[in-house]
């Protein structure tokens, strides 16, 4: 309770407009909104009121393959912001249309997806996918049919492409602040464990490198493909190394599995998991106490206490009924909606290359603060924050602000550029 006061405290002493555009490298960015979540920075130079029929959005994300968890909460943000959008008026006077195609969690069907949407469905954009072998099997695609790609999820970094904008934290958003924090009240002794693809591998590069910073110690470093059931053997392992602290970057459902094993086996009472990635969506899956103490560093938890935050979750749940989950996932997909409709409003035109051109230094008012998209790079500018699972929920534990990280491109010229 006390470092939840005091983190409402940071809350206050952030940073004001003025100096959040500095630090982004963005002082030329209209004011920023001052109004309730999604109201946009800008408006459009026309009103195509006479243009008939509906924009195409196309949507590719996983809602079967072991990571729907994660793709049905982008399509409940995506779909709330498209029926705000269309009942303000849509567009520049157009409708939005949602279509949504599932891959499977398959980069190879994500491709397929992607194709049938620009070449069939004339779509505008398209969002998603999840995982970062999915995002770069689309890429090439999506460069060469030249629409933009809205990518919603934290990630490894390095991305640099023209077609791709990614509403996404990066590791100096998500890492950097996170592991002195757990060093400070968990421990410097580390075992690294995760699934085996792309980020959790180029995660733990960065983790590692900030453990080395911090004086800490990695232990061991072990990953697990998707699908497996039992890990009482992993588990017996980490036990014998007595670690202070696991490194968590198994997703989805089997991240569920192991956290309950984890659980039973008792090794929360000497070891604390750290889980970048760890959000909302996890928690309906467990029972009382298997999830308390997993902490973790993102930009948004269901129970943050902020108004916009509140009235992004009431939103929710008018559209999808009281239970609703409502993580990060939702956030981020919500938002990139925003982006591409002021987008559209800023270039006054449906041309894709046009709207490219128009998506970048601008902002929205996002439930955790005010979020930069740069056109340097085309990523975010995030407000982090560090949770605990205390009582079955996400709990603020420090509010740190915005991060601005690295420029993606390092000053080169973008990809499809």
């Amino acid at each position: 309770m006390e470092q939840e006061k005091k983190s409402r405290k940071e809350v206050k002493k952030g940073m004001d407009r003025r100096d959040f555009l500095k630090a982004a490298g963005l002082a030329g960015v209209s004011a920023l909104a001052a109004g309730s979540i999604g109201k946009e920075i800008l408006t459009p130079k026309t009103v195509f009121a006479q243009v008939k029929g509906p924009i195409k959005i196309g949507v590719v994300l996983p809602l079967s393959g072991g990571l729907e968890l994660f793709g049905q909460q982008g399509i409940q943000g995506i779909k709330l912001a498209v029926k705000e959008i269309n009942e303000s008026g849509g567009a520049l006077g157009r409708k939005l249309e949602l279509v949504i195609e599932d891959n499977k969690t398959d980069p190879k069907t994500s491709v397929e997806k992607a194709n049938k949407l620009i070449k069939r469905d004339k779509v505008i954009a398209v969002v998603g996918p999840i995982t970062s072998g999915a995002r770069d099997a689309m890429t090439p695609t999506m460069t060469k049919l030249k629409t933009p790609l809205l990518y919603a999820t934290d990630y490894e970094g390095g991305v640099c492409n023209r077609y791709l904008f990614c509403y996404s934290a990066l590791p100096e958003q998500m890492v950097d602040p996170f592991v002195p924090w757990v060093t400070e009240n968990y421990g410097k002794t580390f075992y690294l464990f995760g699934a085996d693809y792309v980020w959790p591998h180029k995660m733990n590069v960065a983790i590692k490198r900030a453990i080395k910073r911090v004086g800490g110690k990695v232990l061991a470093e072990e990953y697990t493909p998707f699908g497996v059931k039992e890990f009482s053997g992993v588990i017996r392992k980490m036990a014998d190394k007595e670690p202070k602290v696991l490194i968590f970057t198994l997703p989805g459902a089997d991240g569920q599995t192991f956290i309950k094993q984890f659980h039973e086996f008792g090794m929360k009472k000497k070891t604390k998991i750290a889980a970048p990635g760890f959000n909302d969506n996890y928690m309906p899956a467990f029972t009382a106490g298997q999830a308390n103490g997993i902490a973790t560093c993102n930009h948004y938890i269901q129970s943050l206490n902020f108004p916009v935050a509140k009235e992004f979750v009431e939103k929710q749940k008018k559209m999808f009924g009281d239970k609703v989950v409502v993580s990060f996932y939702a956030d981020s997909h919500y938002g990139s909606i925003y982006f591409l409709k002021q987008g559209i409003e800023r270039a006054d035109s449906f041309d894709k290359e046009k709207v490219i051109d128009a998506m970048g230094d601008q902002a929205i008012t996002a439930p955790s603060g005010n979020v930069i998209l740069r056109a340097s790079d085309h990523h975010v500018v995030l407000n982090m924050l560090i949770s605990e699972v205390e009582n079955g929920a996400l709990t603020l534990r420090k509010y740190i602000g915005p991060i601005v990280p690295p420029d993606q491109c390092g000053g080169k010229r973008m990809m499809g550029a």
